[in-house]
């Protein structure tokens, strides 16, 4: 254990800047890194406010942070594709590499995988930390350690367009216009969706998404299901994402793909609620289902790079280290404007 400064989430409602014992044994496979960029996402904010999601509950003092970029300052012994000076972003999550959810290619739902920032387990708001070099990927030298941690969140929307399956020139529509929902709008244009339509019931959150090429903003005021029919010719959406994980989506959701289309459940509702079987069923809708991400994260870096991706536009602000706990305070705010705020560390 090496005694680091971190911003530790003591308890519900409490976050310090201090000192605390973290692990830095590098092996063989790991590499070190200087963390430069966090991003501050939904669940950190959550167990800040809430103190647990799900089953997972604050116990004990926690480290936050997981969408992060930074530079490697050391390697193992047996790491070749990395080396000290790289500039890095990291999957925060780290399986069993030799249980069967990982040999299927499936380890984000490895019941064994170990996720920053997820309790007990400290995130990376720290000047350093170790990680596995398999989990760890250079970032080209046009892509940003700010766009860097931002291929984590992103992720979640290349997990989700991959899942669709989507055919070039699909119509698709996302529900929710957070930082999510709006990556994956962008991650299914990138993936050959002809256009995407957005909707929210917060008209500032649309605004922002509508100011990219191909995604198309719908009105807040009106029910999502007329507007998607009338702009399909009353056939529907090929593929439908739902990333508000708000029950009161579910009402309409099902009347919004076409026959035979497909819709991916990427929101997580807080608790659980009734929705209308019988209404997919008589769609032969496919339904699909997204648990963070397997295998996309090389993929989400090479969009980004290619300039395909900009997620620039969606970086609402940037604090200093030393201000970690205004800059959770403000994303507890929520402001309708703010997408994604990250957290910058010394050195």
């Amino acid at each position: 254990m090496t005694e680091q400064t971190a911003l530790v989430l003591e308890e519900k409602g409490k976050l310090s800047i201090r000192d605390i014992d973290l692990a830095q044994s590098l092996g063989p496979d790991d590499v070190q890194i200087a963390i430069h960029t966090v991003g501050i996402c939904g669940s950190d904010v959550h167990y800040y406010t809430h103190g647990r999601i799900g089953q997972f509950v604050v116990n004990a003092p926690m480290v936050l942070g997981h969408e992060a970029a930074g530079t490697v300052t050391a390697v193992g012994d047996r790491v070749s594709h990395l080396a000290v000076g790289d500039r890095v972003c990291m999957e925060p999550g780290i399986p069993d590499m030799t249980s069967r959810a990982s040999k299927l290619g499936i380890y984000n739902v490895d019941p064994a995988v170990t996720f920053w920032a997820t309790p007990p387990i400290h995130g990376c708001l720290t000047p350093s930390v170790v990680h596995p070099a398999a989990f760890t990927y250079k970032l080209p030298d046009n892509v940003s350690f700010a766009e860097g941690a931002m291929v984590e969140p992103f992720a979640i929307g290349m997990q989700a367009a991959a899942k669709a399956k989507i055919v070039p020139g699909d119509v698709g529509l996302v529900i929710g216009a957070g930082p999510i929902g709006v990556m994956t709008a962008l991650a299914a244009l990138a993936g050959g969706c002809a256009r995407v339509m957005i909707y929210d019931v917060v008209a500032e959150k649309l605004q922002v998404a509508g100011q990219y090429d191909g995604v198309i903003a719908l009105n807040p005021a009106q029910p999502v299901d007329a507007q998607v029919l009338e702009a399909t010719g009353g056939w529907g959406a090929d593929v439908v994402f739902e990333c508000s994980g708000h029950p009161s989506a579910f009402k309409t959701l099902f009347a919004t793909p076409r026959p035979g289309g497909c819709v991916v459940f990427v929101g997580m509702p807080v608790d659980e609620f009734r929705f209308d079987l019988v209404a997919a069923q008589a769609k032969e809708l496919r339904m699909e289902t997204v648990f963070r991400y397997a295998n996309v994260y090389d993929r989400a870096i090479e969009l980004i790079a290619s300039g395909k991706i900009d997620l620039k536009p969606l970086i609402s602000g940037t604090f200093p280290f030393e201000q970690s706990v205004e800059a959770f305070d403000r994303a507890v705010e929520a402001r309708p404007t703010d997408v994604k705020l990250q957290i910058t560390l010394p050195g």
